[in-house]
């Protein structure tokens, strides 16, 4: 099947580029994605796509059985987008106000489709069924769409025997794919603190408990954690991201709202530092005879590859990029809603090499100048279509593809 999916990729090459601009230009946040799931099934019908929606609300559910017997495969793609405004100078920048596809929903939503274009051409072939999994909420953590989509049983009536996801990666060239074996992404927690002292006047601080001098003394306390309590070789962050107290100058505040995320990879360390957490909080507070409200939500869990099916996206992804396509990359604690699909079923996450070519003006995921190389998206197409040929003949005995 050598070159077979990138010829099959090519007449819908300027497809996959169209969609991503339009929905690029029409985003929608986590939940809201009515008008991206009516694309999707419209698109599906037109490739001659069987499907079922209404998953979690918005998601859709691609169906592609093939002629011959054997397993089941199915790829993920999100299709939510961000509450920031767009800042990136492209003709098909973002039209709805405040929000905009800053992590690449958009493309992977296009590339499934292109992908499931591939597949469905060669279904005569195929020796089991294809799952297009369009998921919503992606960027809803800690709650995020693939456990809703799970709970409205997704997988009823076809349950995969794995799972991919891919994901645009700004640091990888085109050409490219970021494959781990095991830890992809971590545990993303979130959590507030609300602390509380007594306010008073700042000329008589002894009549007062400061609740700004609390919340200083809490996050310096925090970030012993990692130091102190984890060891140097595991991996985990603390971050304390938004701070919000006080009224004037000459007012000694009593309240404190700390927000901030907790980073882990393995459920060992995420236990231990959320244990070491709330000790930490509860008792600075009552060391200086204050009190704290603690919200600790637990979030996605690490995004960890089963190796198997990593090194058979690996060799696929080599069957369509080349040899030298990838590169050893290191995992990140940045959090990922695919993780819900891997704690249920054997798979694999990968990460497309989306750089633009002036590497100066590439900005990272998330941020509102976010620009992704489109050249790369046929590419992640028909990677994930070799991906599925791939596993199906891996789960038949047959090894992959040559």
């Amino acid at each position: 099947m050598k070159d077979a999916f990138r010829e099959l990729i090519k007449p819908v090459e300027n497809d996959i580029v169209a969609f991503r601009r339009y929905l690029h230009q029409y985003p929608e946040r986590s939940g809201e994605e009515w008008n991206t799931s009516r694309f999707v099934q419209e698109k599906l019908t037109e490739y001659g796509i069987p499907f079922e929606k209404g998953f979690a609300d918005t998601g859709v559910l691609g169906i592609i059985k093939g002629e011959q017997p054997g397993g089941t495969v199915a790829l993920r793609a999100d299709m939510d987008a961000l509450p920031i405004t767009e800042q990136a100078e492209v003709d098909y920048r973002s039209e709805v106000d405040g929000v905009m596809h800053a992590c690449g929903h958009d493309a992977h939503t296009s590339m499934l489709l292109g992908t499931g274009y591939a597949l469905n051409q060669l279904k005569e072939q195929l020796a089991g069924t294809v799952l297009l999994v369009f998921q919503p909420a992606e960027e809803n953590s800690p709650t995020g769409g693939a456990g809703p989509m799970l709970d409205d049983g997704v997988f009823e009536q076809y349950e995969p025997d794995v799972i991919y996801g891919q994901h645009v990666w700004p640091t990888l060239p085109v050409g490219q794919v970021g494959i781990r074996d095991q830890e992809m992404m971590g545990a993303s927690d979130r959590f507030t603190i609300s602390v509380k002292g007594k306010g008073g006047h700042a000329s008589m601080p002894q009549d007062g408990n400061d609740a700004i001098i609390m919340a200083n003394q809490i996050i310096t306390s925090l970030q012993t954690i990692v130091s102190r309590n984890v060891d140097p070789i595991e991996s985990a962050v603390v971050t304390v991201g938004s701070i919000h107290g006080g009224y004037a100058h000459n007012v000694i505040a009593d309240k404190v709202t700390l927000e901030g995320t907790v980073r882990t990879y393995k459920p060992a360390i995420k236990e231990r530092v959320k244990h070491r957490f709330h000790k930490i909080v509860e008792n600075v507070a009552e060391a200086f005879e204050g009190s704290v409200e603690i919200e600790y939500l637990d979030g996605y869990p690490s995004t960890i590859n089963t190796p198997e099916w990593a090194e058979v996206a690996r060799g696929s992804a080599r069957t369509v990029l080349g040899e030298d396509s990838t590169p050893e990359v290191q995992p990140v604690l940045a959090g990922e809603d695919f993780s819900r699909f891997l704690e249920r079923y054997p798979g694999a996450f990968i990460w497309l090499g989306t750089r633009i070519e002036s590497e100066e003006d590439q900005m990272g995921l998330h941020d509102p100048k976010f620009m992704l190389n489109e050249k790369a998206l046929p590419g992640g197409s028909a990677t994930m279509a070799q991906i599925a040929y791939d596993t199906l003949l891996t789960l038949q005995g047959g090894g992959g593809s040559e």
